[in-house]
């Protein structure tokens, strides 16, 4: 091993500490800081790969300062730090670390945290290489094809979204000396389908005037370097540029990516990219655009002038055809997936980017959210559609009897095996398998799923030696998996290879946009089955389910649509029954599985040793013994964290 590391730590014990147990493990630390400025300098001269950067350093800057640059140089950072603000923490949050570390840490903790980190990154790397190579091939076969430059804008933006999600796009032009404008935009209504809104549909909907529009324009200045705008930054840009406040007030947008692109002559065609998220936009996004702005330039370059000559005298007169362009050179079937809201929309980008590659996925969702139709899904669009695709839920498994399941045995390897069983592993191989409920795997097994994931490789009880297996590994649970990692249920190690590639479900009270499709496509799906000419719900009964929280989500739903359609008397259920909605505050899916802050994991693992000690804190076997720390500094953590001992 020879992994160059940079330790920016303040407390010179600490570093020290650290230089010595990373050497000890083979790791070459290539140098310690105490400041950012320091840390920059070593950067500079050393190029680490990796980070350990405590949040709290001398001088002005902090060590979120320094990560925003170390993002931008693509070099992977994890924080360590005894305490966290709440302020302080969100802003940490931005720069999307590879792990940290809550001090005290114990050693195996830290090995394990930087070599999760080290995965994560360099399956980062990779992931950025393949986006950035499949859209310049994309924009080169655009600049080729002869078509409409409406249609050649359309395709930019549709091969653009799974990688810079947007809810509307606005591609606008500014040419100099002249000052005249010009421009077109997209507001994304279905996976592949989007609205054009030219000047006189953006007018009719902002109930502005040519002029009025164009004085909005002027005044909006964003300078020459792309920037992202996120939350209450978005809502300070729309108190000084009026035309961000009428897009963000009209198709609810709530973030804001800048891109601008300038031409000879000093001409510009900006890109706006909106999204109803109020963190839609990170600096992963950022960088990508940045890495494809030559591509950019070349595609665009080929558009520009049609786009230009929609100056003012002309601007009026735009219209298209048709109101809803559709993308439609790359067909995907989602397997019945229902809905169209911006929630779902997110989802089936996700699927879209990871079904064609072998990355492990791990989905997240709430009971009955769909999470086993998601990795059908996955595993229909990916190359190994016609290999087979093994369920097994990890939850009904007999827990003496889930590694023979899973790995298989060999005749004779324990009381009843008879004959030799071939695991769900081995029936999966060159194709996928879904581990369902994964977070109520044994942790004994969960080091032998560790192993396949790492080594491609299985062993059947009783065997002699492992073989290779290539199988893709599709996880899900409603548990937060973070949760039973700071318990001791669950593996640090194991989460974060599964963690590679997350996609999050949301509830189904969380994208109600869906319900009236939803109920449509079950009442045909369950009319036809039943042998019923039920054709729809009455306007109350629709009404009464957007209402409703719906606990159980879309199982829920559909099951409680044929129940009805079994009970309909007539074409239209007209009455219905639902349980009394409670007023009950329950996480999103989003929130349900968000990565814990600092002080919520070191609340709980104080929780969890001063458990285990019975409630003794100091002297011998108490929780600060095992914590490492000194009992006044554990009952100053205790009082900062809230803990009161009864």
């Amino acid at each position: 091993m020879d992994r160059r590391i940079l330790i920016v730590e303040d407390e010179s014990l600490v570093a020290y500490d650290l230089k010595l147990i990373l050497t000890r493990a083979g790791y070459k630390v290539c140098g310690i800081a105490d400041s950012v400025e320091e840390a920059l300098e070593i950067i500079e001269a050393k190029k680490p790969e990796m980070v350990l950067l405590d949040i709290f350093l001398k001088g002005p800057l902090n060590g979120i300062d320094l990560a925003k640059q170390l993002t931008v140089k693509n070099i992977a950072f994890v924080y360590l730090s005894a305490n966290f603000q709440e302020s302080i923490l969100e802003k940490a949050k931005t720069t999307q670390p590879y792990g940290f570390l809550v001090k005290p840490f114990r050693e195996k903790e830290l090995l394990i945290t930087l070599d999760v980190a080290y995965y994560r990154h360099q399956n980062s790397i990779e992931s950025k290489l393949r986006q950035e190579q499949t859209l310049e091939e994309i924009f080169k076969n655009i600049t080729a094809n002869a078509l409409p430059w409406r249609q050649k804008l359309l395709e930019i933006a549709r091969s653009i979204q799974p990688y810079v999600p947007f809810d509307y796009l606005g591609i606008g032009v500014k040419q100099t000396p002249e000052g005249s404008y010009g421009g077109i935009s997209f507001l994304r209504i279905g996976f592949d389908e989007y609205q054009v809104i030219g000047i006189d549909e953006f007018m009719n909907i902002s109930r502005k005037n040519l002029a009025d529009i164009k004085k909005m324009k002027q005044e909006t200045n964003l300078g020459t370097q792309a920037q992202i705008f996120n939350n209450e930054d978005f809502i300070k840009i729309g108190q000084r540029f009026p035309i961000k406040k009428v897009v963000a007030d009209i198709f609810q947008m709530r973030s804001f990516l800048h891109l601008p692109l300038l031409f000879a002559k000093d001409d510009t065609l900006t890109l706006s990219f909106y999204n109803h998220k109020a963190d839609g936009y990170t600096n992963d996004h950022l960088q990508l655009l940045r890495r494809l702005q030559q591509s950019l330039l070349t595609v665009m370059d080929s558009i520009f002038p049609a786009v230009a000559d929609i100056t003012e005298p002309e601007i009026t007169s735009i219209h298209l055809n048709d109101d809803v362009v559709s993308s439609k050179h790359k067909e995907i079937n989602f397997n019945n997936i229902v809905g169209n809201s911006k929630q779902l929309l997110a989802v089936l980008d996700h699927i879209a980017i990871v079904a064609p590659l072998t990355t492990s996925v791990l989905i997240l969702g709430e009971s009955g959210t769909g999470k086993e139709r998601i990795a059908k899904c996955i595993h229909n669009l990916s190359a190994r559609k016609n290999k087979p695709l093994v369920v097994v839920n990890c939850a009904s498994l007999p827990a003496n009897l889930i590694e023979s399941e899973l790995f298989g045995h060999e005749k004779g390897a324990f009381t009843g095996a008879i004959e030799r069983r071939i695991g769900k592993f081995e029936q999966a191989n060159n194709g996928t398998i879904f581990l369902d409920e994964i977070g109520e795997m044994p942790p004994e097994l969960q080091v032998k799923l560790l192993r396949v994931l790492q080594e491609q490789e299985i062993e059947r009880l009783g065997g002699r030696e492992p073989f290779k297996i290539d199988v893709r590994i599709i996880a899900a649970t409603n548990r937060n998996l973070e949760k039973e990692v700071e318990e001791g249920r669950f593996r640090l190690d194991l989460y974060y290879r599964l963690f590679v590639f997350p996609i999050i479900i949301p509830p189904l009270r969380d994208r109600k946009d869906d319900i009236e499709a939803l109920v449509s496509y079950f009442i045909e799906l369950y009319s036809q089955k039943n042998g019923k000419l039920v054709t729809g719900v009455s306007d109350e009964v629709l009404d009464q389910l957007f209402e409703y929280h719906w606990p159980g989500n879309v199982r829920e739903l559909e099951h409680f649509i044929e129940r009805n359609i079994l009970l309909c008397d007539g074409q239209v259920i007209k009455r219905v029954s639902l349980p009394q909605s409670k007023n009950i505050t329950r996480d999103n899916g989003q929130a349900a599985f968000k990565l814990q802050t600092i002080d919520e994991h070191a609340r709980e693992h104080i929780l969890a040793v001063i458990k285990k000690c019975n409630g003794k804190i100091s002297g011998k076997d108490g929780a600060a013994e095992k914590l490492g720390l000194p009992a006044s500094t554990l009952h100053s953590k205790m009082q900062k964290l809230g803990i009161k001992l009864r």
